[in-house]
C-alpha cells in the first residue's frame, strides 16, 4: 500500500502512549499562550471597527466631498468652459495658419506648375521625340550591328566550334578515357573490398570486447545500487518514516487541535470578558448618564426652550413683521413721493401715458373683462394710482 493509506489506517488507528501522555499539557500549554494573543486580537478588531465606523468613513466620505467640490468640480468646470473653447481656438488658429496656406499653396501653384509646366511637356518631348528618335536609333542598331554579328556566330564561330573543339573532345572522351577509368574504377574497388572486410573483422572483434566489459561493469553497478539502496532504506529511510509517524505526526496533529480548541476557549473567554466590561460600562457610566440626561437635562432644557427660547423667538418675530412693516411704508412713501415728483416735472393728469407708465390692473374674483395683450400688474396697487382700461 501506498503513504496515502498508511496515513489513513494511522488516522483510526488508536492513540498511541505518546499521544495520550502530551495531550493535556500540551493544551494547557497552548490555551495560556493563545488566550492573551486572543483577547489582544478582539480589543483591536472592536477598536479598529468603532475607529472605521466613527472617525473614518466620515473623514473618508468629508474629504471625498472636499476632493469633489475643490478639486473635481472647479477642474470640470475649468475643462469644460476655459480649456476646450481656448483648445477649439487654438485648433482653429494652427489650422488656419499652418495648414490652409499649405493646402492652398499645393492645390493652386504646385499641383498647376508640376502639371502644364513639367509633365506635359515631358510628356510631348517623350511622344514626339523621343520614341521616334528611339526607334530609329533601334532599327540602325539592328540593321549595322545585331544582324552582322548574327551572321558571324552562326556561319563562322559555332561551326568552328563544333568540329574544331567539341568533336575531338568527344572522340577523346569515348576512345582513351572512358576504358582508362573503367580499369581505375576495377582496380580501386578491389581494393576497397579488401580494405573493408579487414576493417569490419576488427570492428566485430572490438565490439565484442568492449560489450563484454560493459556487461560486467552494468552487473557491478546494479550489485552496488542494490547494496546502496537497501542501506538507505534500512539505515535512513525506515528510521525516519517511522519517526515520522510515531512521532512527529502525532506530536504536531495533537498541537494543531490544541492549537485550534485554545482559540475557541481563549475567544469564549475573550467574549465573555468583553459582555462583562460592557456591563461595566453601562451600569456604572451609561445609566447615571441616562438618569441624568432624563431627571435633569430634559427639564433644563424645557424650561430653557419654554421660559426663554419661545419669547426671544417671537419678540424676535414681532421685531421682524415691524421692521418689514416699516419698510413696506417707506418703500411706500418714496414711490408715492417720486410719482409726484414726475407728475409734477413732465406734467398731465394722474393715470395717464403722459410720463410714467401705469401698472395694469390684476384679474380679481370680481372682474370679468380679461385682455389678452395685457401684463398682469401688482396684486396690490398703489392708493392713489386709478385704474385705466385697456383697448
Amino acid at each position: 500500500m501506498d503513504d496515502s493509506s498508511h496515513q489513513a489506517l494511522d488516522r483510526y488507528a488508536p492513540d498511541p502512549a505518546l499521544t495520550r501522555l502530551i495531550r493535556i499539557p500540551v493544551r494547557i500549554v497552548v490555551l495560556v499562550v493563545v488566550l492573551p494573543v486572543r483577547m489582544v486580537w478582539d480589543l483591536l478588531a472592536a477598536g479598529w471597527h468603532a475607529l472605521d465606523r466613527t472617525l473614518l468613513r466620515p473623514l473618508g466620505r468629508g474629504l471625498a466631498w472636499l476632493l469633489d467640490t475643490l478639486v473635481l468640480t472647479p477642474l470640470s468646470w475649468l475643462y469644460a468652459n476655459v480649456l476646450t473653447p481656448l483648445a477649439l481656438a487654438a485648433t482653429w488658429l494652427a489650422t488656419a495658419v499652418f495648414i490652409w496656406p499649405w493646402i492652398g499653396l499645393w492645390r493652386y501653384v504646385v499641383v498647376p506648375v508640376a502639371t502644364y509646366g513639367i509633365a506635359v511637356p515631358l510628356v510631348w518631348l517623350y511622344g514626339a521625340v523621343l520614341t521616334p528618335l528611339g526607334r530609329g536609333t533601334a532599327w540602325l542598331f539592328t540593321t549595322l550591328v545585331v544582324a552582322p554579328a548574327v551572321g558571324l556566330w552562326r556561319y563562322v564561330l559555332v561551326p568552328a566550334a563544333r568540329y574544331g573543339v567539341i568533336v575531338p573532345l568527344v572522340w577523346l572522351y569515348g576512345a582513351v578515357l572512358t576504358p582508362l577509368g573503367h580499369g581505375t574504377a576495377w582496380v580501386l574497388g578491389k581494393v576497397w573490398q579488401g580494405t573493408a572486410w579487414t576493417l569490419g573483422l576488427l570492428w566485430q572483434g572490438t565490439a565484442w570486447v568492449l560489450g563484454g566489459v560493459r556487461q560486467g561493469l552494468a552487473a557491478t553497478g546494479r550489485g552496488l545500487g542494490i547494496a546502496v539502496t537497501w542501506l538507505v532504506m534500512t539505515l535512513l529511510v525506515a528510521p525516519a518514516s517511522w519517526l515520522y509517524r510515531r512521532v512527529l505526526a502525532p506530536v504536531g496533529r495533537e498541537i494543531a487541535e490544541a492549537a485550534e480548541v485554545a482559540w475557541r476557549i481563549a475567544g469564549y473567554l475573550s467574549r465573555a470578558v468583553g459582555r462583562a466590561v460592557a456591563w461595566l460600562f453601562r451600569h456604572l457610566i451609561g445609566v447615571p448618564v441616562a438618569w441624568a440626561y432624563r431627571t435633569v437635562a430634559v427639564p433644563v432644557g424645557h424650561f430653557v426652550r419654554d421660559a426663554l427660547w419661545a419669547p426671544a423667538r417671537r419678540a424676535a418675530a414681532e421685531a421682524g413683521r415691524a421692521a418689514r412693516s416699516a419698510l413696506a411704508t417707506a418703500r411706500e412713501t418714496v414711490r408715492q413721493t417720486r410719482r409726484d415728483a414726475w407728475r409734477a416735472l413732465v406734467g398731465g393728469t394722474p393715470g395717464t401715458r403722459s410720463g410714467e407708465p401705469v401698472g395694469v390692473p390684476a384679474r380679481t374674483l370680481g372682474s370679468t373683462t380679461t385682455v389678452p395683450s395685457a401684463a398682469q400688474a401688482s396684486e396690490t396697487p398703489l392708493l392713489s394710482e386709478k385704474l385705466v382700461k385697456q383697448g
